[in-house]
């Protein structure tokens, strides 16, 4: 299995409380973000990654080669950096050639979330936080009939029950050809300012993607200054709890 981290963006609504670096070098609990990706793949036994890299590029490339990740990490840069996500899993396109992991850089997890993924029974599947409902911007997942038929900020007229997507899925690589698939019509119409996942309509309509509840385990999307300190004051101190909990 192959991670592919979408991590070329800028993170406007985060430019001065991540002083100036990207946003997955923040650092939680003395930790950046890439880091951890980095020791969950390695927990996972998973040793190919591809980094999509634009937005100070060097910075992160820069991390990698001072961190201790057993495996091979390559970087695809995508120059169209300010645009949206749906320009990173293109650049990124001939890299999903194997069971692949598709995940945003910037949240924070606890790494059973991503062993739930990883070991999910469904070949293709995304991740969903059934305790959350919409209120503002959120990323949802609905369900129905047992499928996902949407990871989108807008949910469709009927579905059985929705829940946030937490940014990251699997798919199999004998269906890594209809993913693309998907993506390459907004490509190709110039909707360069999409997100991947608002390009995955024709994805869930054509192949059967599964799902994991992932509610109860703490993990925080960060996008804004405030999401850092509920990240280190809550979210971090969740893992710990849990933790002790197991034992």
């Amino acid at each position: 299995m192959k991670a592919i981290i979408l991590a070329a963006g800028v993170g406007k609504r985060l430019a001065v409380a991540a002083g100036g670096r990207p946003k997955c070098l923040i650092e939680v609990g003395g930790q950046t973000l890439l880091a951890r990706h980095l020791s969950n793949f390695a927990n996972l036994g998973i040793m190919d990654v591809v980094i999509v890299v634009g937005y100070e590029q060097q910075r992160i490339r820069e991390a990698v080669a001072l961190s201790d990740f057993p495996g091979t990490v390559k970087f695809v840069l995508n120059e169209q950096y300010t645009r949206g996500s749906i320009t990173s899993f293109w650049e990124a396109r001939s890299e999903v050639d194997d069971d692949v992991v598709m995940m945003d850089a910037d949240v924070l997890y606890h790494p059973d979330i991503l062993r739930r993924l990883v070991e999910s029974r469904s070949p293709n599947a995304l991740l969903i936080d059934e305790t959350v409902s919409q209120e503002t911007e959120e990323c949802m997942v609905a369900i129905e009939n047992e499928r996902v038929t949407c990871l989108s900020k807008t949910l469709p007229t009927t579905y059985d029950f929705a829940g946030e997507g937490v940014g990251f899925l699997k798919v199999c690589k004998s269906d890594v050809r209809m993913l693309i698939q998907s993506v390459q019509g907004p490509i190709v119409s110039g909707q360069l300012d999409l997100e991947y996942e608002d390009a995955l309509k024709s994805f869930f309509d054509t192949v059967v993607v599964g799902y994991e509840r992932i509610g109860g385990l703490p993990w925080i999307e960060i996008d804004f200054p405030e999401d850092i300190q509920r990240a280190e004051n809550d979210v971090l101190p969740a893992f710990s709890s849990l933790e002790k909990e197991v034992v």
